[in-house]
């Protein structure tokens, strides 16, 4: 998630939005966000009900009960682009993967646009 803050300004010009959720209640959200420096909005007390349309993955471990991290990139139109479930730092979106994967949908639909048009 810090590497979402730092590249807040640039995501924006490229029309993205960065929403974060989590199952810890407001006041560990809150903490951690400050902690951080955090300014994109973060969800809190997510629930499994919250997550069940999402198809998450289900764990049961020395952690207890939890479904793994989820990762999406929503388009404008709701439909998602893409999706990640990983419990560790492997397979989670790097935010300079997404950032190349936006510039370039929006670089072949321009090119597109200008055979339709041309």
């Amino acid at each position: 998630m810090a590497a979402y803050q730092e590249k807040l300004p640039e995501l924006a010009e490229l029309g993205i939005t960065v929403i974060a959720a989590s199952v810890d209640p407001i006041d560990a959200v809150q903490a951690m966000a400050a902690e951080n420096g955090f300014t994109f909005p973060l969800a809190y007390g997510v629930t499994d009900a919250d997550v069940a349309a999402l198809f998450p993955e289900p764990c049961d471990d020395h952690r207890g009960h939890y479904f793994q991290p989820m990762e999406f990139l929503v388009a404008s139109d709701g439909v998602i682009a893409g999706s990640l479930y990983a419990s560790g730092g492997v397979g989670r979106m790097e935010v300079g993967s997404v950032i190349d994967l936006i510039r370039g949908r929006d670089r072949r639909a321009n090119e597109s646009g200008a055979k339709n048009q041309g």
